[in-house]
């Protein structure tokens, strides 16, 4: 096994190399340069969208509400790698791979933004009358390069079926059962494989109507009992901001069970883990954003990005600055074994901070699975057709069963996801670049076009006034 773990770890190193770590956060930059920094310009619109009444942009075709669609992409991203993710990535990488995370996610915005409104702009419906889009289809009908079409979708059934859509998620959720509550894993695998089928065998609005209850109850759950270590220990998160931003730069002294990371280290933990949580630049989230219910592809696309600032920019960081603060993060502990040591230490209440990470992790994890359940149908209807998508759910489903044995250790399956993460972002990634001309023109129209509604509107309050 440590044999196969070191090959495994050869192969990351090469995919995760400085070339795609170069691609993942040039594309952010470059979007974000082409598109005038419109993550800070029109973050207050964008969560307006997400929270207001339907309107007549909001009335197009679509499978389900723009705001069931977020929740399905955030019910894909916000899982293990806010919890398990970020305590692995500080780690390996010190206090430092959290403002990297930060950077990351600030130019992904921008990244996840495009992947929306191309999504929509190309999207088609499939012969079940749903709909289907996502990279597959404007790096095919936009790019007009098929072959690399073909192969996301090859990457994106990968992903689905062994990177962050099952095996990563599973073990989170048996290992905290087993480890809080002496949970079987047979136990834990068998209740997780039910779940998980009765809710996919019902498709994107199954999905969708259960990820729009669970996510926003799980988030701000899982975020008020972080704030609640951050007030319960706010003498020490200066200290602790000044630790992560110090080790972003230079490198991370031994300490308690850490061992030392260089600023590398620190950088490439920060980054792929961060795209691990938000998946920006992997080209998930665009597949749920193109079942959305909208006639504006740059509306949705202002609403997807809206999940990376709240998975990384927020929940994220919670988890992050808990470690950090409670020392955590220098512990022998790894995974989340250390976020649920530093909960337990934050809140005063033991029983509290041990539940609060067992529910997180199961709730987060279980939602992911569904939403890459989605993700990797959607890949295999581009494939095979709709006559695919019975046997990918099966076949999901029994990896489901599988992964609930625990049968591999953390490592080989943060590695394998790792790897398979890193293979699909980059078809996406050259797609992004070779259409970002379309991005930015689709915006520039958008927002003229709300500028000359907005003249019309107050003209014609005018002469209702002169009257």
């Amino acid at each position: 096994m440590e044999i196969i773990i070191q090959i495994f770890k050869k192969i990351d190193d090469l995919v995760w190399g400085v070339p795609l770590l170069v691609l993942l956060v040039g594309t952010g930059i470059y979007l974000t340069v082409r598109l005038g920094v419109l993550q800070i310009r029109k973050l207050p619109l964008a969560f307006k969208y997400l929270f207001s009444k339907e309107d007549s942009d909001s009335q197009g075709e679509g499978d389900v509400t723009s705001f069931q669609a977020l929740c399905t992409a955030l019910a894909a991203t916000i899982g293990t790698g806010n919890i398990v993710g970020v305590a692995t990535a500080i780690k390996s990488g010190g206090p430092g791979a959290l403002f990297w995370m930060w950077i990351a996610a600030f130019f992904g915005m921008a990244t996840k933004y495009a992947e929306g409104l191309l999504a929509v702009k190309y999207r088609v419906v499939d012969k079940n009358g749903q709909m289907s889009g996502g990279p597959m289809y404007y790096i095919e009908k936009g790019l007009g390069v098929k072959w690399l079409a073909k192969l996301f979708a090859i990457f994106g059934i990968g992903v689905a079926y062994f990177g962050i859509g099952t095996f990563a998620q599973i073990n989170a959720i048996s290992d905290s059962l087993k480890d809080s509550y002496g949970v079987p894993f047979i136990a834990s695998g068998v209740v997780i494989t039910v779940l998980v089928a009765g809710v996919t065998l019902g498709g994107i609005k199954s999905i969708a109507k259960v990820a729009e209850k669970i996510v926003p109850f799980m988030a701000i759950l899982y975020v008020v009992a972080s704030l609640i270590v951050l007030l319960a220990n706010v003498k020490a998160v200066p200290a602790a901001l000044s630790l992560i931003i110090k080790s972003a730069f230079t490198p991370t002294a031994a300490i308690g069970g850490f061992l030392g990371a260089t600023v590398k280290q620190a950088v490439k933990n920060g980054v792929a883990r961060g795209v691990f949580s938000n998946e920006s630049g992997l080209g998930s989230a665009p597949i749920a954003a193109a079942a959305a219910k909208t006639k504006s592809c740059v509306r949705q696309g202002l609403i997807s990005m809206t999940g990376t600032f709240i998975d990384t920019i927020v929940i994220c960081t919670m988890t992050g600055l808990t470690l950090v603060i409670t020392g955590a993060w220098s512990s022998d502990l790894e995974g989340a074994a250390m976020t649920n040591s530093a909960f337990l230490q934050g809140i005063p209440l033991p029983f509290v901070g041990k539940f609060i990470i067992t529910i997180g992790l199961l709730f987060f994890a279980f939602t992911t699975i569904l939403g890459w359940n989605y993700y990797g149908e959607r890949c295999t209807e581009y494939l095979f057709g709709v006559k695919g998508i019975k046997i990918y759910r099966y076949i999901f489903i029994g990896i489901v069963a599988v992964g609930g044995l625990s049968i591999l250790k953390l490592d080989i399956i943060w590695i394998i996801a790792d790897i398979v993460n890193g293979l699909m972002a980059i078809p996406n990634l050259i797609a992004l670049v070779g259409l970002s001309g379309i991005v930015v023109n689709e915006t520039r129209m958008y927002f003229n076009n709300m500028k000359n509604d907005k003249k019309e509107e107050e003209e014609s309050l005018k002469q209702v006034a002169s009257r």
